[in-house]
């Protein structure tokens, strides 16, 4: 069974690495990918250390009764180990509905990090 983030390699290889802290998101998108898959798992503490400290909220309070049931990457720009800054749009399912978010994001020493999102066309 493929990572919650909708990538065939199983959780511990895939977005596990990254929530334990053995290894940082190599890309924007990766880092989309990995918070996905935090809020799946309910994992607020990761959330909050992979969210840029000039915008991320002192807490966090995730609805324990969203699930979660899909994400599809509907493009996106730079978010590379060569870029300061990338963007990647998505699209996250969840039993009722799918929010739409053009979410930014930014290397602060080195590691990507989530700025903040627009929500186009929800």
């Amino acid at each position: 069974m493929g990572c919650p983030c909708g990538l065939p390699a199983p959780y511990a290889q895939c977005c596990g690495r990254f929530h334990s802290g053995g290894a940082a998101a190599p890309t924007a998108e990766a880092l989309m990918r990995s918070r996905y898959c935090a809020f799946v798992r309910g994992d607020a503490g990761y959330l909050l250390r992979t969210w840029h400290p000039r915008t991320r909220p002192a807490s966090l309070d995730l609805d324990p009764g969203t699930r979660w049931t899909g994400l599809e990457i509907l493009a996106t720009a730079d978010g590379s180990a060569f870029h300061r800054t990338g963007v990647v749009e998505f699209r996250a399912s969840y039993r009722g509905g799918a929010l739409r978010e053009r979410s930014r994001f930014a290397r602060v020493d080195g590691a990507w990090v989530y700025v903040d999102g627009e929500f186009p066309g929800n």
